[in-house]
């Protein structure tokens, strides 16, 4: 049987002893009014108490009636500071009443609710309090000091009617019940305190095994990130190795032939003119390829969405990701067509956008974002606005640097101000089509 349950059953056995202690003593007195009243000697009582006790027969009905609504309210469970001395308060409102029925010859049912309280003191910030207020009940509920104030009627003065031997007897056996009650009080507030002190002891084990797994968390979380942080310096060093390989691979070998050819050229330009032309022709040939190979490893760098969709479709895509990946507001409005743009174009609008939004979700913590985008005569204006921390002194980081080099192959420029949140404005040369047509791109 494990400790909690054993002082479950204690707790269980003192409310049984303490039910037939008030029950022996009720009982007792009854019967000894009953006898003062059979014997005719009632009248002697009285006028020796000089007050009139209850009924003979209401004293058992009242204590058990008190003791069962004790019971009662002692299965009612409550942690809670309010609730629970509202319940100690009424428990002990019962045990006056009850002590007072029976002349305060008994008060061992403060013990009791002392022991139930107890079980509530590790979740109660008001523990101290409520086992001063107990005790200072159990201490005041003694006939010697109640009597001062009210007439009452001891036990001793009840067992007038039995001989000295009998009442030495009946007393005897009340004082065992109330050192029983006391006894097993002990045994009760031992047995909690162990149960009490070995939870805390789980507690503090499951504590060190919950710290001892998050340590071993954190330091897998470091590795992790000292993982990632070198697959990226190997994913980086493998993607400059690739682009290293495709310029050689590409523009190398186009750049020798065209220089291969020139020479050839103006080797033979003055004595076979007709070679010559032939040769440029190769040479143009060479150009072609070289673009068309050039042209295909820029492709193989461009954003998967513009793949997939047209730059309209893609940023609004982008957008909507962002949104739901994150707590801020995007109001994006485009008032012009977004379809007379080249790949390189559509790729630095989208960039730059992608850029701007994210510079102000991680650097501004913007929480909301404007973006527009109109057209003035053959000028794209592309502008990111946010409400975020900005920034009076603009370091230029890797991102701004990134956007400038950008837009300089178009022949673009770029402003910012970061004076109240951020602010990114690009404008873009249009080099081909109309406000709202189309353009062929170049293959």
């Amino acid at each position: 049987m494990s400790e909690k349950r054993s002082y479950d059953y204690v707790l269980v056995v003192l409310k049984n002893i303490n039910l037939l202690t008030v029950f022996y003593i009720s009982a007792l007195i009854s019967y000894c009014l009953s006898g003062y009243i059979r014997e005719n000697s009632a009248a002697d009582f009285i006028a020796k108490i000089n007050v009139l006790p209850v009924a003979a027969w209401k004293i058992p009905v009242i204590v058990m009636g008190l003791y069962v609504s004790l019971l009662l309210l002692l299965y009612i469970q409550n942690t809670d500071g309010r609730g629970l001395f509202i319940k100690i308060v009424l428990e002990l409102g019962i045990c006056f009443w009850m002590s007072y029925v029976i002349g305060f010859s008994y008060t061992g049912m403060i013990l009791l609710i002392l022991a139930d309280a107890m079980r509530y003191f590790p979740k109660s910030k008001w523990k101290i309090q409520f086992a001063v207020i107990i005790c200072m009940f159990y201490l005041l509920f003694d006939y010697n000091l109640v009597s001062i104030r009210y007439r009452m009627i001891g036990l001793e003065t009840y067992l007038g009617y039995f001989q000295s031997d009998a009442r030495f007897l009946m007393l005897g056996m009340k004082n065992i019940l109330a050192s029983l009650n006391t006894s097993i009080f002990l045994v009760y507030v031992v047995l909690l305190v162990r149960v009490q002190e070995s939870e805390k002891e789980r507690i503090l084990n499951l504590n060190e095994k919950l710290n001892e797994a998050n340590d071993e968390l954190r330091m897998a979380n470091l590795q992790l990130e000292e993982y990632a942080k070198e697959s990226e310096k190997a994913a980086k060093a493998k993607e400059r190795n690739r682009l290293a390989r495709e310029i050689h691979d590409t523009l190398g070998h186009s750049f020798v032939g065209i220089i291969t050819g020139i020479e050839a050229c103006v080797a033979l330009m003055d004595v076979a003119p007709e070679a010559t032309k032939e040769q440029l022709k190769a040479i143009a040939e060479v150009a072609r390829q070289g673009m068309t190979d050039v042209r295909r490893s820029v492709r193989a760098l461009r954003p998967d969405a513009l793949e997939k969709l047209d730059l309209e479709n893609a940023l609004t895509q982008m957008i909507d990701e962002i949104q739901k990946a994150t707590s801020a507001e995007i109001d994006y409005q485009c008032t012009t067509g977004l379809n007379c743009f080249n790949e390189d174009e559509e790729d630095i609008i989208y960039r730059i956008t992608q850029e701007s939004i994210t510079n102000s979700i991680r650097h501004g913590k913007a929480k909301q974002i404007q973006i527009n985008i109109d057209r003035e005569y053959n000028t794209l204006k592309l502008r990111v606005e946010d409400n975020g921390i900005g920034c009076n002194n603009i370091q230029k980081g890797f991102g701004l640097h990134h956007m400038e080099e950008r837009l300089n192959m178009l022949g673009g420029e770029l402003k910012y101000n970061g004076e109240q949140g951020f602010t990114v404005e690009a404008r873009i040369p249009i080099r081909w089509g109309s406000e709202e047509g189309s353009v062929v791109k170049d293959d």
